[in-house]
């Protein structure tokens, strides 16, 4: 009887080995051709956009003559545009998460407001931009501005942040708190002293990945009407302006083969202008999750 059992584990386990390495394959295959698509993506943009990349292409305005148009005015738009997001973004996005992991009661209000704003990080995006051009726009009188790009934007990416820093608040140790409590410590000064700083790692990675989507959306841009070629830079948050995604956006639908080079140079001034962020936000996780 033994050994019939015996024999039962060994080909139990036998399909489980097999099965292992079938998925094993796969998933290197799947993260292969990702990272191939990516490198192809790459090649093709530096490959066409390489040769405009110029310092004239960096201080130029945009101009209907492939050889003379320049980014200038969609990467300080840019710039401008993150100044609004980052800070809007961050503190509503955390400060949310926050009171509805500590503060909220445990009810199904609050399950049901968790469950919904789940739901906002899938809305696509357009979706967004009709609530800011109604809002912000017409209602609120902001016009065409960085503000109110900047608004729209942050309330693109606040469901991915909440959600992530739900989930790096929920991950810290009840231990820690009891402990915290223990020692005397209010339920503020627990947040603030234990509950954030072993959270942030993952708050921070959840914000890097939220900024990024900002960054390079396009939808939300042209639905509130910000222009796609702009000869003056942002004076203030209530300046009209242009951004990458809208710049690059103009210059890829041209029937002119030579912007098509143009829209590389572009997307390749948006992908440094990406990692940038990226870095400084990653240089900052690391250093807390070697502090915590």
């Amino acid at each position: 009887m033994n050994y019939i059992n015996q024999k039962k584990v060994i080909k139990r386990m036998s399909g489980r080995i097999f099965l292992n390495r079938v998925f094993k394959v796969i998933f290197l295959l799947a993260t292969l051709f990702a990272l191939a698509t990516l490198g192809i993506l790459i090649y093709r943009m530096i490959s066409q956009g390489a040769g405009h990349l110029t310092v004239d292409f960096l201080s130029n305005f945009s101009s209907r003559f492939p050889d003379k148009a320049g980014i200038k005015a969609a990467l300080v738009g840019s710039i401008w545009l993150m100044i609004v997001v980052a800070p809007v973004s961050l503190i509503l996005g955390v400060g949310a998460a926050l009171y509805l992991e500590e503060y909220a009661p445990k009810n199904k209000m609050t399950d049901f407001i968790k469950m919904n704003i789940s739901n906002l990080a899938g809305v696509p995006s357009v979706v967004f931009g009709l609530l800011g051009l109604t809002i912000f726009v017409r209602s609120l009188g902001l016009g065409k501005s960085v503000l109110a790009a900047g608004l729209t934007m942050s309330l693109l990416i606040l469901p991915v942040i909440i959600v992530s820093s739900q989930e790096a608040i929920r991950a810290v140790q009840s231990e820690l708190r009891e402990a915290s409590y223990g020692m005397g410590a209010t339920k503020w000064q627990t947040i603030l002293k234990v509950v954030l700083p072993s959270a942030l790692p993952g708050i921070l990675t959840g914000c890097i990945l939220a900024l990024s989507r900002a960054v390079g959306e396009t939808a939300p841009l042209v639905v509130l009407g910000i222009p796609v070629i702009v000869h003056f830079l942002p004076a203030g948050l209530l300046s009209e302006f242009t951004a990458l995604p809208m710049q690059i956006y103009d210059w890829a639908k041209r029937p002119q083969a030579e912007f098509q080079n143009v829209a590389a140079a572009g997307i390749l001034v948006l992908l440094v202008f990406l990692i940038v962020l990226n870095s400084i936000a990653i240089f900052i996780r690391n250093k807390f999750q070697k502090r915590y």
